[in-house]
């Protein structure tokens, strides 16, 4: 799933002395009461609930895109130029909230606040890291693509106003086009020449993005004014685009010498502010190490009883080649949708919340680079636009049949039903539709990918030994497939940025050890440059079957799956370290 979500840190506790300087902060967005009281009237309570509706308006006047997938729309028509200036100005404001958010008695609030405040510490650390040490806005060209898609593409996605109201903040955040390239050019040091590869790719897709789709996406505005004002600066963005990937080509790319690599000490700072993982970075690559060698020898013993006479790759490989044509695949995929739903709720699995089933759509230009499939959930405050979408990626019409063919194989049948497991029953959509219900609004915007990336990777294998498939020995074989994927993606993701390991290993290690086709493993290990702790399907899984396990003996009879389900997704998605401190009662350890 394609979730951007801010996660925390324990906190230290300081004095009240700083509360005062809570009151004064720019951008004050709290509530009359909190506004109106003197400092001393103040439980510690009040004022971290308005310090999270200061803080979350800096970051989404910062990160509007952000707001806008949440379905909070006061924001809709910003978009900043991401300046050196503009980032320095983030930096200095997110340090004088984590100061301030020290200052915040955390014995004196109420337990939800507690949680809340661990999970915005490490928010707020975690966000610093990206901009200060990891510096994506000055090492990957497709920093500024993505926010320029994303802002754009949620704008037409959803019916959450009238088309003219939306058709206005479009025009306005692409207006804007022109000014972040120039941030681009200007920040820009060095990248990785991989980046800038993958930005080449992601830009000249987003380019037929606003020349074809964005045009058909407003077609059904009333306003001609603004019609033909957002034709004139559409044709402007294409041509910005245009400029923008000429750059890439005949200029960026040939100064693009730089290390895609985090290093130990970033990598080991973004599991510990992200996810609440502390263990030694040697030990978590053990634990990989580990995981992978069990699951590839129940691959073998799984092929072997589909055909004995045949290497493992060999079975997976024929049974990929059992795939719905391109024509197909979307009517397929959604059609296998209410067998899933109609098992989860007879089996008592977990309760899903809404009768609406998502739709399965072509996933955006934008994505398509480096993503097969992905769930696009309304956001936890969308009140007015509540359909979620399923995106699969199709093969690009300019392919080569060879290339669609493999790009097809990704999709055998046996191989999309656990795909929509992951993303749909009971995964990512079903997880989303607890998180409206989160009992707080941090933990309705924040989490952790352990927890989101995790419980849909657990349930692929959970569905499985619930019954799903009737024992299927081809069913079985794509799910440890699909296991083999993530575990592949934790040891790469590892070794790439903390051991060296090439991204030409890296495709390598994908085929060799993941059974991976060719261009699957090249799609992986591009994508571990720029995603580097994508071990988060395989950890947060690793993490909750030990939750379950450790929670079952704790009731002892009285475990009920459903109920474990059920209480494990009302607390949002905050790391699972928290949730395990909730649900057991003590900090043991998650692994």
């Amino acid at each position: 799933m394609n979730m951007n979500i801010s996660k925390p840190n324990l906190p230290a506790i300081l004095s009240l002395t700083v509360l005062a300087t809570l009151l004064l902060w720019t951008g004050a967005v709290s509530g009359p009461a909190v506004e109106d009281a003197p400092p001393a009237q103040l439980s510690a309570d009040q004022v971290f609930t308005g310090f999270v509706d200061r803080y979350l308006d800096g970051l989404f006047h910062f990160a509007p895109a952000r707001a806008t997938e949440a379905g909070l729309h006061a924001y809709d028509a910003e978009l900043p130029a991401y300046s050196r200036r503009e980032v320095a100005a983030e930096i200095a404001r997110a340090k004088r909230a984590l100061a301030e958010l020290a200052g915040i008695p955390k014995e004196s609030l109420a337990h939800e606040n507690r949680l809340d405040a661990l999970l915005l510490e490490n928010s707020i650390r975690a966000h610093l890291l990206d901009l200060e040490n990891i510096r994506m806005w000055e090492r990957d060209p497709d920093f500024y693509n993505g926010v320029i898609s994303r802002a754009l593409f949620l704008l037409v996605q959803r019916d959450f106003a009238p088309l003219d109201e939306r058709l206005r903040s479009l025009i306005a955040r692409e207006r804007r086009v022109p000014e972040i390239f120039r941030s681009a050019r200007a920040n820009l040091a060095n990248p990785p020449a991989i980046y800038t590869k993958i930005a080449t790719l992601q830009v000249a897709s987003e380019i037929r993005f606003l020349r074809d789709d964005l045009p058909r996406a407003i077609t059904g505005a009333r306003d001609a004014a603004l019609k033909a004002e957002f034709a004139q600066v559409n044709q402007r963005a294409i041509e910005e685009y245009g400029k923008f990937l000429e750059y890439l080509k005949t200029d960026l790319a040939s100064r693009s010498k730089g290390s895609f690599a985090l290093g130990a000490e970033n990598y080991r700072k973004k599991l510990l502010y992200e996810e609440m993982v502390d263990l030694p970075l040697d030990r978590l690559l053990e634990i990989g190490e580990k995981a992978l060698r069990q699951t590839q020898d129940c691959f073998k013993a799984t092929a072997a009883l589909i055909d004995s006479e045949k290497p493992p790759a060999a079975v997976i490989a024929q049974l990929s080649q059992d795939h719905p044509d391109a024509e197909r695949l979307l009517a397929e995929t959604q059609a296998g949708l209410e067998d899933l739903r109609n098992f989860v709720t007879s089996h008592r699995i977990v309760t899903i919340p809404s009768a609406e089933n998502p739709r399965v759509v072509e996933t955006p230009a934008f994505m398509r680079a480096l993503t097969f499939a992905s769930m696009d959930s309304p956001g936890a405050f969308e009140e007015t636009s509540t359909e979620a979408f399923y995106n699969v990626t199709l093969p690009e019409r300019d392919w080569s049949d060879t290339q669609k063919e493999q790009h097809l194989r990704a999709f055998g049948r046996n191989g999309i039903r656990v795909t929509s497991i992951h993303e749909v029953f009971p995964g990512h959509y079903t997880q989303f539709l607890w998180v409206k219900r989160a009992p707080t609004k941090v933990r309705k915007l924040l989490g952790a990918d352990t927890n989101a990336e995790g419980w849909a990777h657990y349930a692929e294998q959970m569905m499985l030994e619930e019954g799903y498939g009737e024992g299927d020995p081809k069913l079985l074989l794509s799910q440890l497939h699909e296991a083999l994927l993530r575990l592949c993606r934790y040891i790469v993701g590892l070794r790439m940025h903390t051991r060296g390991m090439t991204l030409e290993e890296g495709i390598a290690f994908f085929e060799r050890e993941g059974w991976q086709e060719r261009a699957n493993a090249e799609r992986e290990a591009m994508r571990g440059t720029s995603d580097p702790t994508y071990l988060v399907y395989t950890l947060g899984k690793l993490q909750l079957l030990k939750l379950r396990e450790d929670y079952q003996k704790k009731v002892g009879d009285r475990f009920n799956l459903r109920e474990f389900h059920d209480r494990f997704l009302s607390f949002g998605y905050p790391p699972i370290k928290l949730i395990r401190e909730e649900m057991l009662g003590d900090d043991s350890p998650t692994l």
